[in-house]
């Protein structure tokens, strides 16, 4: 059963990738990334309900401020992501927001020592670093008649931007710090009532969002456009909920892990496939060191 569940994960969350994309890609649509946290807040609100009123998971006041800090490192962290996929093919963004691990390794190198990462660790660290510095090397240098002739089968033309890299890179960032405090936090909290906390704090973002959007910025919401955004944020909940269970098998975690940490290359795969993002030799060089960094790290996090 572990399998499949990490397959169901790995396909839902690249699946999350390619909707948002689709679902925020509009430069004309300022408030994209508004209407996408929406979608995953009621969604989430949904899943939360299920959890608390079928399932019979409480949660207290206490519980809800006490993860409060590290519901918002990820909410925000995801606004901006969805934000970034404006700028940038999902084929880059993607490997960029998923090297998050990379950096919760080093965080943890700083604050327990060294001892605590073990030499694969330390290489797969240099891999992923390696990979998103040199993604943002070629992203810089590369010539723009080139980027745009490359891009003729594409459906979305991009022009060089500090945002395109630097929203990715923050979401990056407060990801890892995120998962960091995640991990201090739940030394303290049950996970499922933590969970279920998550999702009812994206569920008010989710509130605070439509009356900024909808009530005082008076937005439609049209079905054809709002339409991806919340597949993308049913694949995001059902990913969270698969991977719970996947995880959780501790008697394969350790196959389980890399399966998961994969899906970023599901993604650049499903850019190429449906978006026709079509980049660079030297941009899938840098891409492969990421991926291969990352499920290295999967492999020794389990």
């Amino acid at each position: 059963m572990w399998f499949w569940l990490s397959l169901v994960t790995l396909l839902c969350w690249s699946g999350s990738d390619i909707f948002s994309k689709i679902g925020c890609q509009d430069e004309t649509d300022r408030y994209g990334h508004l209407k996408m946290v929406m979608a995953v807040g009621a969604v989430m609100g949904l899943h939360a309900a299920f959890e608390i009123f079928i399932k019979g998971v409480s949660v207290s006041i206490s519980t809800l401020v006490t993860y409060l800090p590290v519901s918002l490192l990820y909410i925000l962290s995801m606004t901006l992501g969805y934000l970034g996929l404006r700028y940038i093919e999902l084929s880059v963004s993607s490997p960029i927001c998923n090297s998050s691990g990379a950096l919760v390794a080093v965080l943890c190198i700083l604050t327990e020592g060294i001892g605590t990462v073990n030499g694969w660790q330390m290489g797969a660290m240099a891999l992923v670093c390696t990979g998103v510095i040199g993604l943002g090397i070629v992203e810089s240098r590369e010539d723009e008649a080139l980027r745009l002739a490359r891009q003729q089968a594409g459906n979305r033309k991009y022009a060089k931007s500090w945002l395109a890299l630097a929203l990715p890179l923050a979401y990056c960032l407060l990801d890892a710090a995120g998962t960091f405090a995640d991990s201090l936090v739940l030394r303290t909290l049950n996970e499922k009532e933590a969970n279920v906390a998550y999702e009812l704090t994206f569920l008010l973002a989710g509130f605070v969002a439509f009356v900024w959007v909808v009530l005082i910025k008076k937005q439609k919401l049209l079905p054809a456009t709002e339409g991806p955004k919340y597949l993308g944020a049913i694949c995001e909940t059902a990913g969270q909920f698969a991977y719970i269970y996947a995880i959780g098998d501790e008697a394969h975690i350790m196959l389980a892990a890399p399966i998961i940490s994969a899906y970023c290359a599901a993604s650049v795969l499903w850019g190429r496939l449906f978006l026709k993002e079509n980049l660079s030799r030297k941009h899938y060089i840098m891409i492969a060191l990421v991926v291969i960094g990352i499920i290295v790290l999967g492999i020794f996090d389990a």
